[in-house]
């Protein structure tokens, strides 16, 4: 869950802190619709590392935000959405899938974030914020009200091991379980009544938090956070360090490793949904596919040589044996090596060797559950 998959062909949509990222000069790409940091001259590998040993700061409000507000908002949301609303408290967040009804697809992966029965905020991807916000409204029970507030906020992920030292330095809470998150005043921006919503989530693996508060105060946060930061050799990271973060851990991204043709069994998210719940989307086609057996499967897989994997490039158990293509790879600059994720037949066992065809040379690597990399997300 990321939505850092390319977007649209239209004018893209800036972030309110694009003029800040130009001054430290930052090279841009579109990233679902929105014109949003790649990296910044320290470069992906610096960025990543930062991330790992110490801590980075991105800029990632191209994330839809969709409010679901009314008497039994949250049980609505629970008779939609896969995972189960019900397993978690008021302050607690959830990830979650928004999946077709006919076919079983995922339409979007997001966190949804409880904050009573009646009010619950959801993070989707950038480029899958418009139809997932229109699939809730047109099936909202009278008196809940959906609302795309897509450009309305600002997201920042403070990732790493001196996070909590960032967040304390600025007087913001942190500590806090993870996937919980807790409203605060925002630092350096005196004269507002606004707030920040401080998330322990984050899609690196790594301890760390998200917040989100109004664009208004955008600049003076960003611009405490950046004060704050630099003591512990915090580093402005882009999106291209958090896709080679994220593959490190296998975690799936919306549009390459999952999509509407692809089902949360077949993406190995079946932990994400709700199996006892009575409804939810796609809910009969899913329980079916469960109960048979998905034909293919999301799996880890990492190089045996000094092959870097790429999307779209075949994956076979013998040279004339296909069995799918790798869906998103990279190389990993904790390990020192191409890892990346495929979606292949279920016919593999586990842990077998497979090649890949990486420009025209079969390459050999070991199928490997993820994360590639140990992670400290859930570290108390």
């Amino acid at each position: 869950m990321d939505g850092t998959e390319p977007g649209s062909t239209a004018s893209p949509l800036t972030s309110p802190l694009h003029e800040r990222h130009e001054a430290l000069g930052a090279k841009f790409a579109d990233f679902g619709g929105w014109s949003m940091p790649l990296e910044y001259p320290s470069g992906v590998v610096k960025e990543h590392t930062a991330v790992r040993e110490a801590v980075g700061i991105f800029d990632v409000s191209h994330l839809g935000k969709i409010t679901i507000v009314g008497p039994g908002a949250a049980d609505y949301v629970n008779a939609t959405l896969t995972n189960d609303l019900g397993r978690i408290e008021h302050g607690k967040a959830q990830y979650t899938l928004c999946c077709d009804d006919a076919t079983g697809g995922i339409v979007d992966d997001l966190i949804a974030y409880l904050h009573t029965d009646d009010r619950v905020l959801l993070v989707p991807n950038a480029a899958n914020t418009a139809e997932v916000a229109r699939r809730l409204a047109a099936t909202a029970p009278e008196g809940v009200t959906v609302k795309d507030r897509h450009r309305d906020y600002v997201v920042l992920a403070i990732q790493g091991t001196k996070s909590d030292e960032v967040l304390e330095k600025v007087g913001l809470p942190a500590g806090h379980d993870y996937m919980s998150f807790v409203e605060a005043p925002v630092p350096n921006a005196e004269g507002t009544d606004q707030g920040v919503v401080v998330c322990r989530t984050g899609y690196t693996g790594e301890r760390g938090y998200e917040l989100i508060a109004a664009n208004e105060v955008a600049v003076p946060l960003w611009d405490a956070l950046m004060e704050a930061g630099a003591e512990f050799g915090m580093l402005p990271c882009g999106l291209g360090a958090r896709d080679t973060l994220r593959t490190e851990m296998g975690y799936p991204l919306h549009g390459q490793d999952i999509s509407p043709s692809v089902t949360p069994n077949e993406g190995r998210l079946g932990w994400a949904v709700g199996w006892q719940k009575p409804a939810f989307w796609g809910r009969e086609v899913l329980v079916r596919e469960k109960e048979e057996g998905p034909k293919r499967i999301l799996r880890g897989i990492v190089s045996t040589g000094r092959a870097i994997p790429r999307p779209g490039m075949r994956v076979t158990l013998t040279p004339d044996v296909g069995l799918g293509e790798v869906t998103s790879g990279t190389f990993s600059p904790t390990l020192k090596k191409g890892v990346g994720l495929a979606l292949i037949s279920t016919v593999a066992a586990p842990d077998a060797e497979v090649g890949v065809d990486v420009r025209g040379r079969r390459e050999i690597f070991q199928l490997t559950p993820p994360p590639f990399v140990q992670p400290s997300v859930r570290e108390s």
